[in-house]
């Protein structure tokens, strides 16, 4: 007989279970494919971090993963589709500082914001490699810088994202160069742009720039990072040349905002083993690019520190996307 002391218990115990789904999600998490959606042509390095992702990630979850290429102009299309997605867990974003942070500094409006995705992890960080032609002329960086100045009109950049167009500028602004703006949908087309000839220049993130490099058809004039890179010892560094700028860009795993904690956490986890084994280490590694894991915290904070920092820096220069 149902008294009614048993009544308030029972609808105790109703309201308190109406709690358990959102803490007890991962338990049974994943239970089918996961989904990476890469913001970018397939062969840049975001959709290289994907692909590792999507190959060593099965065996820690157990569930496929699979990778969606929707590539768009900075990668609104894609960040957009993700953050419109269930945060359950199933539809997740591999991002980069373009769509998560220099876009909110260049683009006055957005159909996404920070506050739209919960960080996962880190999977790698990586310098950018400023890239010529290899029939260019120019064998240092003011030889470079120099051509504009005289041919203003056929100077140009290739770049595939707000993060690429803003420390491109940048780059104009301490050099003097005059260097125009050429959109592409992905870092691998902007070195292929410049292979062929479409493009003076693109300031490239190290693997696609590798790919140009091993072809034979482009060549480095400096990289961005604070030191020479491993791979290319006689590529000097900006600052070495006189230019004030030092810029790595991370590749991270992002989730819908709302996603359960747990399975955060879960993901997280995944993430960090993945980065950790060996063949994934000496595979990123040997793409020029710094294996990296870290919390859904940690880079939370990161996002949220360097979005006013480039958002002044873009208002001070007068940067703005087309």
């Amino acid at each position: 007989m149902l008294t009614k002391h048993n009544f308030r218990l029972v609808h105790w115990m109703m309201a308190a279970l109406s709690c358990v789904p959102l803490a007890g999600l991962a338990a049974d998490y994943p239970t089918k494919p996961v989904t990476i959606v890469v913001g970018y042509s397939a062969g840049g390095g975001v959709d290289a971090m994907a692909r590792i992702l999507a190959e060593k990630l099965p065996a820690v979850i157990g569930q496929p993963v699979i990778v969606e290429n929707r590539p768009s102009v900075g990668a609104i299309v894609g960040s957009t589709y993700v953050a419109k997605s269930k945060p359950d867990g199933y539809t997740l974003m591999m991002g980069a500082p373009g769509p998560m942070i220099f876009n909110h500094a260049v683009y006055a409006k957005l159909p996404y914001g920070p506050q739209d995705f919960t960080p996962i992890s880190f999977v790698s960080d990586s310098p950018l490699v400023l890239l010529v032609n290899v029939n260019n002329p120019a064998k240092t960086v003011q030889e470079l810088v120099n051509q504009s100045k005289q041919n203003p009109d056929k100077a140009n950049y290739g770049a595939s994202s707000a993060s690429f167009q803003l420390i491109t500028e940048l780059l104009n602004k301490k050099t003097g160069g005059k260097f125009t703006h050429i959109p592409y949908k992905g870092a691998n087309d902007s070195v292929t742009a410049v292979m062929a000839g479409d493009v003076t220049m693109t300031l490239a993130d190290a693997g696609p720039a590798f790919v140009g490099m091993q072809s034979g058809r482009v060549k480095a004039l400096a990289v961005t990072s604070a030191t020479r890179m491993k791979d290319y010892p006689n590529v000097p560094t900006l600052t070495e040349l006189g230019i004030d700028l030092k810029v790595s860009l991370w590749i991270g795993l992002l989730a819908p905002a709302g996603t359960p904690a747990d399975i955060v956490k879960v993901l997280q986890d995944g993430v960090a083993k993945v980065v950790a084994m060996p063949d994934v280490q000496k595979k990123i590694s040997g793409m020029s690019v710094i294996p990296m894991s870290n919390t859904s915290d940690e880079f939370a904070k990161i996002i949220a520190a360097e979005i006013p920092v480039w958002k002044q820096l873009a208002i001070d220069n007068n940067i703005k996307a087309n």
